[in-house]
């Protein structure tokens, strides 16, 4: 029953484990397979488990300030992931850890994160948080997956519908319902759907798998495209983030992208990420291959 239905503390405690890895000799280790999985790895899920291992050769007083990863192949549901970790810098206040993530032999990701002391610094924050409606105003993505669902193929329903970890609420609902067009740019909140612990490493983990989503779409806006109606083919190419502050990931944390460019079958996107107070605490950037998608003869 469990397993049909299982509990917010359940679904981000099957997250939590998933975004860990399994030590298997020197700098060596192993990412688990997504409970139920089926298909292609989710992008966020091989990014946070890169960091993870990264983590693991650093100092416990060096936290990760940025990362940097390029997807070589798609990754398949079917396995587990190796991460091959190579420790290229220890400086007096940063590390850099550079991460091959591969399957079955073959690289599925090149990954570089760069680790720092804590220190105080000059501080100035010039970007401010989007005036945009609280989470407790918008309805949930759950509840806009049902409004759509029943347009769907009914071998694609049951998984859409799969409760999910993260829970999302769009401000515009732009990418579930992009019936037109629309400016690049889109707002959601985010969060964990229960308490995660309170290891930092856990938070930055749980950012960096929420931060591929709704990015590469927004892409997509300008043109009134949607994915949920098979018309967009997308992959990720590149993905980058940098953590700025602290903060929490069981918290609701605004998720404002925009896309400035696209063209040649790619398109490039950025976001922001802020706490309700309208701190900055992450940016991110990405660029995917997206084309629009042939109608099947």
């Amino acid at each position: 029953m469990a397993d049909a239905d299982p509990t917010p503390q359940e679904l981000v405690r099957w997250l939590v484990k998933l975004l860990d890895v399994k030590h298997v000799s020197g700098d060596e280790f192993t990412g688990r397979r997504k409970r139920g999985g089926i298909g292609r790895v989710f992008g966020g899920q091989v990014i946070a488990q890169a960091l993870a291992a990264a983590e693991r050769t650093v100092s416990e007083d060096r936290s990760a300030h940025s990362l940097h990863a390029y997807f070589l192949r798609g990754g398949s549901e079917d396995h587990e992931i190796e991460f091959s970790v190579a420790r290229d810098f220890d400086g007096k206040s940063f590390s850099n850890r550079r991460v091959v993530a591969s399957q079955q032999g073959n690289p599925i990701l090149n990954f570089t994160a760069s680790f720092q002391r804590h220190q105080e610094g000059l501080h100035h924050q010039e970007s401010s948080m989007p005036d945009v409606p609280g989470p407790e105003e918008l309805p949930s993505e759950a509840d806009l997956r049902r409004q759509i669902a029943d347009k769907m193929d009914p071998a694609q329903r049951h998984q859409f519908l799969q409760p999910r970890p993260i829970e999302l609420r769009g401000v515009e609902g732009r990418h579930w319902l992009n019936d037109g067009p629309a400016p690049p740019y889109a707002n959601s909140w985010f969060r964990a759907v229960a308490p995660l612990p309170d290891d930092p490493r856990i938070h930055r983990a749980v950012l960096a798998y929420a931060s591929d989503m709704t990015l590469l779409g927004t892409c997509a806006l300008p043109h009134g495209l949607s994915w949920s109606r098979g018309e967009v083919v997308s992959a990720s190419l590149d993905h980058a983030v940098w953590f700025h502050d602290d903060f929490r990931a069981d918290e609701w944390l605004l998720y404002a992208t925009d896309s400035p460019w696209s063209d040649r079958g790619r398109g490039f996107n950025r976001g922001r990420i802020f706490t309700q107070d309208g701190r900055l605490v992450a940016s991110v950037a990405q660029e995917g291959m997206i084309r629009r998608a042939t109608p099947k003869a």
